[in-house]
């Protein structure tokens, strides 16, 4: 059930971007053009024994055709809750997450990107051990870097849907990424 949630988060969130496949128009290739700007993230949401709240701005900007590189935040709640054979708690964990780092998209094709995102989170854990009732807390920073692929599909001249796949390959265990891939589907969208 936490597997299936956790994939829900993913599929729901969404990207609204400007300039994601645009056409480079030669002649202001030197100057500093707004419509190149990358302006989105993502936000995502899942309930239950795991529950997630995500809010993930980025900020960039599209160098040429074929790259686009930027900034981007990273910021969730989460809470998971261990349950005994009864239904009753045993152990309940929350975590805050706080970090971002860069990413760099290079599109060898106009519907195909390849995605790198560096990034550093400051992770905050609650742990509450119940029967006898006793909390811990932990605090820390990871590493993680996240590589993949996407596939753009354009549905208007400023709107399109995309599909991507990433995988954390340092893979520190203490990572929110830890043991999987990450997939997110969303909605590009001009403004």
């Amino acid at each position: 059930m936490k597997r299936l949630l956790f994939c829900l988060f993913l599929l729901g969130t969404v990207h609204l971007t400007q300039a994601q496949y645009y056409k480079t128009d030669t002649a202001r290739k030197k100057e500093f053009d707004a419509s190149r700007l990358v302006i989105g993230g993502s936000v995502g949401l899942a309930f239950g024994d795991y529950t997630n709240i995500d809010f993930s701005p980025l900020l960039g900007y599209r160098i040429s055709e074929m790259f686009a590189a930027g900034v981007a935040i990273n910021a969730q709640y989460g809470a998971e809750r261990f349950r005994y054979y009864d239904g009753t708690t045993s152990q309940r964990n929350q975590y805050s997450i706080f970090g971002g780092g860069l990413w760099g998209r290079f599109y060898p094709f106009d519907f195909m990107f390849i995605h790198v995102q560096p990034e550093y989170n400051f992770i905050n854990v609650k742990t509450t051990l119940y029967n006898p009732k006793e909390t811990y807390t932990d605090h820390y920073g990871v590493p993680s870097l996240l590589m993949g692929g996407g596939y753009v599909q354009p549905i208007s001249d400023r709107a399109a849907i995309n599909i991507m796949a990433l995988y954390d390959v340092i893979q520190d265990g203490r990572s929110p990424y830890s043991n999987g891939i990450i997939l997110r589907v969303g909605a590009t969208l001009g403004l």
